[in-house]
């Protein structure tokens, strides 16, 4: 007898109607996450907040794991577009101003102080970052690819011998403390005072820092 394949939809077989129906799953479970934490969030919660039936609920997603992961990366892909878009809509940027580790800086900053209005939504990111469901782990792969990337798009200086490595420090150290400040043991300013410190010497062999005068 063979067994039933009970593995979720891949996105990219998945028609509009079921995409929509996706979406609703993921913005209803962002919303209770935001509302309540990731902890008290069941299955049968979304299902009702969204209106997918369960049984539906588990062919997009196959586990709370899987879901939470799905939900943490729309969200911090949305996050670090608009992020990108400010940074470079930023008066210093406008007038050319400022090395690309000024950017990098300023785009973690905000992306913290983001962070720190949403703090269920900062927690949800620690949660899924150390998930070892394998479609969670999929999802969260594809996540830090996608925000290394944005990353890198913020400083051109880099030279290619450097440019797989030099994001993948930045985004390990945000990582690092952004969960030293969900779990309390560090306090935001400290979190963005070392992270601003690692941007700087990271990127010093690439980049001309404005000279003070």
């Amino acid at each position: 007898m063979s067994k039933v394949d009970l593995s979720p939809r891949p996105v990219e077989t998945m028609s509009p109607r079921q995409l929509e129906r996706r979406k609703h799953l993921i913005d209803a479970a962002l919303a209770l996450v935001a509302e309540g934490g990731v902890e008290r969030l069941q299955m049968k919660q979304v299902s009702e907040r969204s209106g997918v039936a369960l049984g539906t609920t588990y062919r997009y997603f196959s586990s709370k794991e899987h879901l939470l992961a799905a939900a943490a990366s729309d969200w911090r892909a949305m996050l670090m577009d608009d992020l990108a878009t400010e940074v470079r809509g930023s008066p210093a940027a406008l007038a050319g101003r400022g090395s690309g580790s000024d950017r990098v800086v300023r785009f973690v900053h905000r992306g913290m102080r983001a962070l720190q209005r949403q703090p269920n939504l900062a927690r949800l990111l620690v949660s899924v970052a150390v998930s070892t469901d394998p479609f969670a782990s999929e999802v969260v792969e594809a996540m830090g690819n996608s925000g290394r990337a944005k990353l890198l798009a913020l400083m051109p200086e880099v030279p290619p011998t450097a440019r797989s490595v030099v994001p993948h420090i930045i985004d390990a150290a945000w990582q690092s403390e952004l969960v030293d400040w969900v779990t309390g043991r560090s306090t935001l300013g400290d979190a963005f005072a070392r992270l601003e410190e690692v941007i700087r010497l990271v990127l010093a062999p690439y980049v001309a820092e404005p000279v003070a005068v």
